[in-house]
């Protein structure tokens, strides 16, 4: 074979080598690119909500060890007794209170808590309201109404790509009505800003596990 359709030949197989790897790094479920506009103390990961001022109510899991107690507000590990990882609870007492149950150390139940937050700790400042007794004000649309346009798979990436940077902090996250539903402890829309700066507006819709009620 002579050399220069050798060349030839190579040449061809890198351009296909080079197609193949763009295919790879945008097929679905593939991390989506961020916005490389946004200052790296504006991103996802950096974004800090300011803490609420009012009082806030939190439904969840009470989880307590050993006098340390926890408001679960994401998942809960089906074990007996059930781990989790919450926010610290100052001023709980089981004293007075309906629904729990005790394993050794652990004693555990879900309430409905009222409290303040400073951006770490949940202070309870109310009675807890058993969670079975608690009769819940349905939360507003964030979308109102309006189904999102951005399709699936782009979707699929943008969902991978907050989960491998928020970890524990994306409290739950999944997919549906053309957006991406991001489910925190809290946001006063420093969170949804950093979103919408990073993946467009309309694509990621951020809501929170703690709610104003004062």
């Amino acid at each position: 074979m002579s050399t220069s359709r050798t060349r030839l030949l190579l040449a061809a197989a890198s351009v296909l080598a080079l197609a193949a790897l763009s295919g790879c790094a945008s097929g679905p479920g593939s991390v989506a690119p961020t916005s490389t506009s946004v200052p790296a103390d504006q991103r996802l990961e950096s974004a800090q909500p300011a803490p609420p001022e009012g009082r806030l109510i939190g439904v969840g899991t009470v989880l307590d060890v050993a006098g340390d107690a926890q408001l679960c507000l994401g998942a809960i590990a089906e074990s007996y007794p059930p781990q989790c990882s919450g926010i610290p609870l100052d001023g709980w007492s089981w004293e007075g209170l309906d629904g729990s149950e005790t394993s050794g150390e652990t004693t555990w139940g879900s309430y409905a808590v009222y409290g303040t937050y400073d951006g770490e700790r949940y202070t309870v400042t109310d009675q807890p309201v058993m969670l079975a007794l608690y009769d819940p004000i349905r939360p507003e649309d964030p979308a109102d109404g309006v189904d999102g346009t951005t399709p699936e798979d782009e979707l699929t990436r943008v969902q991978d790509d907050i989960a491998a940077r928020l970890g524990p902090a994306a409290l739950t996250l999944w997919s549906e009505r053309g957006y991406v539903w991001l489910h925190v402890v809290w946001d006063d829309g420093t969170i949804q800003d950093a979103v919408d700066a990073e993946y467009g507006e309309g694509v990621v819709l951020v809501t929170s596990a703690l709610r104003e009620v004062d």
